[in-house]
């Protein structure tokens, strides 16, 4: 008599979990700009900020009267951001390592080992946070256009296709994107504030540590800190020729 066997239990498949990136509003970063799943296209101008303090009353008052026509000169939405950060000295801390290497003085190799330490140790107890200030200016193109309904219901639910597609509309809409970008620069130039479009790789990593502040600081990208707000003339050309 043969003894019935037991049928062997098939593995469970487990689903994959679904990646964070599916519910951001973010689809894509190309050509220095933010394609948004709603079809909307936007552009993040870094600001430099100014001592308001400092200035004298008629100073203060020109800057506050240069910003108000600013914004009574706008004719679309912005998006003024404040961003906060722990203060980042990695590679200060790496030049002065350097420093201390070729060093030939015994002496001074020891204060500036010692005045490393102190500033790692000052930064990492105090826990000392610099602001970065931002504004984004967001092109929204018009959805009042031709065709079935069901056709423009199926791009709603369907923008990567469209977008991928109409390659030629989405260099039509940046083109539009970017005079509102040259208008809101030049407008804060009026009111004393240097300010100049992140590209691709910056914008990247911007939203890079945005939605991931701790890993981000084990797994760096391109640090914004390295933008020159004093020569915006060389990345103005560069915007102008793509437009």
């Amino acid at each position: 008599m043969v003894a019935p066997t037991t049928p062997k239990a098939t593995p469970r498949k487990t689903k994959a979990a679904p990646s964070t990136q599916q519910y951001l509003d973010i689809l894509e970063i190309r050509d220095d700009t933010v394609i948004l799943r709603n079809g909307s296209i936007v552009a993040v101008l870094l600001v430099a900020s100014i001592n308001f303090s400092l200035k004298s009353d008629e100073e203060q008052d020109a800057v506050i009267e240069a910003y108000t026509s600013f914004l009574n000169t706008i004719d679309f939405p912005l998006q003024i951001v404040i961003q906060s950060r722990r203060l980042d000295i990695d590679d200060y801390l790496e030049t002065l390592k350097d420093v201390e290497k070729k060093q030939q003085n015994e002496l001074l190799q020891i204060q500036i080992r010692d005045y490393r330490q102190f500033v790692a140790d000052l930064v990492q107890m105090s826990d000392i946070m610099t602001k970065r200030f931002y504004v984004v200016v967001p092109f929204t193109p018009k959805v009042d256009r031709p065709g079935k309904f069901f056709s423009r219901l199926l791009d709603v639910f369907t923008p990567t296709s469209t977008i991928h597609l109409k390659q030629k509309q989405f260099e039509q809409f940046r083109v539009e994107l970017y005079k509102r970008v040259d208008h809101v620069i030049n407008a804060l130039g009026s009111a004393g504030l240097k300010s100049l479009p992140l590209r691709t790789q910056e914008l990247i990593e911007l939203y890079y540590n945005t939605y991931n502040p701790e890993t981000s600081r084990q797994q760096k990208l391109q640090d914004t800190n390295k933008i020159n707000l004093e020569d915006t003339s060389s990345i103005k050309e560069d915007h102008g020729n793509k437009h």
